[in-house]
């Protein structure tokens, strides 16, 4: 159950990342951050508790935080220049 709640956060993290670089604001963003220490958090639950190999898992949550960190680093540019055009 813990690997599906994961991996259900995981792409809702990935999700809401593409929503947030559509039309970003504060508030989405604060979101977005939640649902990555989301899955952070429970990915390092289930290699815990699993004693699953370390580098595979390690790998892919690299991966997974190399995406939505380019994503939300994006979404914040973006922000930022619609801020600065409105003032």
């Amino acid at each position: 159950m813990s690997l599906i709640i994961h991996i259900i956060i995981a792409l809702s993290s990935i999700a809401f990342t593409t929503l947030l670089f559509a039309a970003p604001s504060q508030v989405k963003f604060r979101v977005n951050y939640s649902l990555i220490g989301l899955t952070l958090a429970t990915g390092t639950y289930l290699v815990v508790s699993t004693n699953a190999p370390m580098l595979k898992s390690c790998m892919t949550g690299l991966f997974y935080i190399v995406l939505v960190t380019a994503g939300t680093l994006a979404a914040r540019y973006k922000y930022s220049q619609q801020q600065t055009a409105q003032n």
